[in-house]
């Protein structure tokens, strides 16, 4: 709109370099970049830390150390048994990068670096992969029995079969978009808001308690997104397992 109020709530999504203008390459140091550095760096820092100490009374960073290692361990250990609890450092290891990325996108002027597809969907596949070459490798070709189900009726099993690879292979786009459009539109949100709030003068009370209250749904959403994107890696790796349990 031409000399009208513009809102832009996707702007803060985009990527920038952090020198200068100009193309960006793929070894071109972005904001993306930045945030990806800062986000490994704080959950990083935050287990170091808190697991230096080990006090019997623990200091808040232990506490968050040992909260979060305890919930993935349970998770592992409830979805896919002892056995899966071998592969705990990596997926705690995704737990943290998200739950840290998610947090830190709530940092004013930050950047959400799980909102973009490139993000979200390097970890999928990296879940998709790992897991698909885990099952080749313990179980052989009898990693297939995943997708054949022994309790439906013969004549339905090869329709199944045939639904639940296609299934299967869909799941690194629902895993990865799951997590970028929560994040991506909660932040939209609050931008709109904030915009709004820019130019109602007296009225702009209103849009700001929507901010706090959006904000405040963000703050449990950032940590729900993390544990259903953990959740849903657990359960493919108890797929992978166990191909023939269903």
């Amino acid at each position: 709109m031409s000399g009208g109020f513009e809102i832009e709530p996707m702007e803060q999504f985009v990527v920038r370099p952090l020198f200068g203008g100009g193309e960006i390459h793929w070894y071109t140091p972005t904001n993306v970049t930045l945030w990806l550095f800062v986000g490994v760096v704080v959950a990083s820092a935050l287990l170091v830390l808190g697991a230096r100490g080990r006090a019997v009374v623990p200091t808040k960073a232990q506490s968050i150390a040992e909260l979060s290692y305890g919930f993935v361990h349970k998770m592992i250990e409830d979805i896919a048994g002892k056995e899966g609890l071998r592969y705990f450092p990596y997926i705690f290891t995704i737990f943290m990068f998200i739950v840290t990325a998610n947090y830190l996108g709530l940092v004013p002027y930050a950047f959400t670096t799980t909102s973009h597809l490139a993000v979200t969907g390097f970890l999928a596949v990296a879940v998709f992969l790992s897991v698909t070459v885990l099952g080749f490798v313990r179980h052989g070709l009898g990693f297939l029995r995943l997708f054949w189900i022994d309790s439906a009726p013969l004549a339905l099993r090869p329709i199944l079969a045939l639904i639940e690879l296609i299934s299967y292979f869909v799941r690194p786009v629902s895993h990865s978009i799951r997590l970028m459009g929560n994040m991506m539109a909660g932040h939209a949100v609050i931008q709109v808001f904030a915009a709004f709030a820019g130019i109602l003068g007296l009225g702009a009370i209103f849009p700001i308690i929507a901010i706090g209250a959006v904000y405040g749904l963000e703050v449990i959403v950032a940590f729900i997104q993390a544990y259903v994107f953990t959740i849903l890696t657990v359960i493919y790796l108890n797929d992978a397992l166990h191909p023939g349990a269903h």
